[in-house]
């Protein structure tokens, strides 16, 4: 399973293991976006409240390019990862002791916080082996497993959650559950194959060298680092993925709505739990499977474009549709496959951008801009559901979804027709 011979002889580690090293990143994810999310609704929390806590879990990752170089230049990524690991699950189980109630938020606040500084560190070291044991030619492919591991992930950490918290009286018995799962699949680690480190050795004898070569090698490495961050940051193809990163393109955030106007379309708990638990995390899994299939065959930032598209037009029809409990059921189903479309083509597209090189830092500045606007648009949602219901919610994100696209298409024609043979850039 770990690995197979691809191009020029080299080995590259299967998609599945991405897949299964991703998982605790998603379950961390879904296990307070639907399950602690629908208990706060159920509590009678505001849902802008509920939306700014929703934020916060964003601020680690959003801010994790500023400590992603350690990853590049510290320990191995392997133990990156079984630290990192280790804490996302004992953040998720003392989660899961927190009552989800105005008085609990608190401390929902600051675990929040906290577990996801170690699910952004998981993931990071997981992008960093996965930009090193990838084909050039399967990175759509390869995208599409990990970002269905990511997903179908969210579909566990919230649908079963939301399962086990409504049918116990238990209320520590979800987190612990998604924790030791969350350990289980950390097990795939050792099918993977350490890269060689970023920071050159210090020792040639098993001896420290002396602290100048020390700091010398630390300087080079970081020098390193920046040096490939300004190359991606200056090419085409780089700067136009930061940009559709940072736009609200297929953020997939009306999603953190549906479990609360549920009840609006007749969506008990175990609808909840089935829509935008179990059966949106294998949508979603599987449209990271196509959009991985497509982005192999066209150009992975357009896929990336017209999927955001399809995200948007979703979310219209779902407003224009009965709100009854059968179209709850196909449309959020729907906006879960069309979101696994838009988070492989985004992976797709940065996996592209970045290269090898100090792999965890590129991508996590790109990971960052991404969750950006999920933050932003699950406020401007938030905002508008509360103030003028459902519907308007579903607006604010079909709206600018196609704004985003628009922009972005507009920037990619002015960039293509100065990147022309033959024409003179300013530097």
């Amino acid at each position: 399973m770990n690995t197979k011979a691809t191009e020029a002889g080299r080995q590259y580690t299967h998609p599945l293991v991405f897949l299964l090293l991703i998982i605790p990143f998603g379950a961390a994810s879904g296990f307070l976006g639907v399950t602690i999310i629908y208990l706060l609704g159920k509590a009678g929390v505001a849902p802008v409240t509920i939306a700014v806590l929703t934020g916060l879990s964003f601020l680690p990752h959003t801010l994790k390019f500023l400590y992603a170089p350690l990853v590049d230049l510290t320990l191995k990524r392997k133990q990156w990862f079984v630290m990192s690991s280790i804490t996302a699950a004992l953040g998720i189980a003392l989660l899961g002791l927190v009552p989800a109630t105005e008085a609990g938020l608190p401390w929902l606040r600051i675990l929040v916080v906290l577990g996801n500084v170690a699910t952004a560190t998981l993931s990071m070291s997981v992008e960093n082996l996965m930009a090193y044991n990838t084909a050039p030619s399967e990175l759509g492919r390869t995208a599409g497993w990990f970002q269905a591991g990511n997903l179908g992930g969210s579909g566990l950490g919230g649908g079963l959650a939301l399962v086990i918290a409504e049918n116990t009286s238990l209320t520590w018995l979800p987190g612990v559950v998604l924790a030791v799962v969350c350990l289980l699949t950390g097990f795939a680690i050792r099918y993977t194959n350490e890269p060689q480190p970023h920071l050159p050795e210090v020792a040639k004898d098993g001896l420290a060298e002396p602290p100048p070569n020390l700091f010398r090698s630390v300087w080079r490495a970081i020098q390193r680092v920046l040096l490939d961050i300004w190359l991606v940051a200056r090419s085409r193809m780089g700067y136009l993925g930061l940009l559709i990163c940072f736009l609200p393109i297929g953020s997939g955030a009306a999603g953190s709505l549906f479990p609360l106007f549920a009840a609006e379309w007749g969506a008990t708990a175990n609808d909840v739990a089935a829509t935008s638990g179990a059966l949106s995390g294998l949508l979603s899994a599987f449209g990271c499977m196509v959009g991985g299939y497509f982005c192999d065959r066209m150009d992975r930032k357009t896929a990336y474009a017209l999927f955001g598209i399809l995200m948007s037009a979703c979310a219209t029809l779902m407003a224009w549709a009965p709100h009854t409990l059968m179209m709850y059921y196909v449309f959020v189903l729907s906006y879960g496959f069309i979101s696994g479309l838009c988070y492989a083509a985004f992976t797709a597209v940065t996996l592209e951008a970045i290269g090898t090189g100090a792999a965890a830092t590129k991508y996590s500045i790109f990971a960052s801009l991404s969750n950006t606007p999920i933050a932003y648009m699950g406020i401007l949602n938030s905002y508008f559901y509360e103030k003028s219901g459902s519907n308007a919610g579903l607006y604010s994100d079909a709206a600018m979804g196609v704004a985003g696209v628009g922009f972005f298409l507009l920037v990619a024609s002015v960039s293509s027709s100065l990147h022309k043979p033959g024409t003179k850039v300013r530097s």
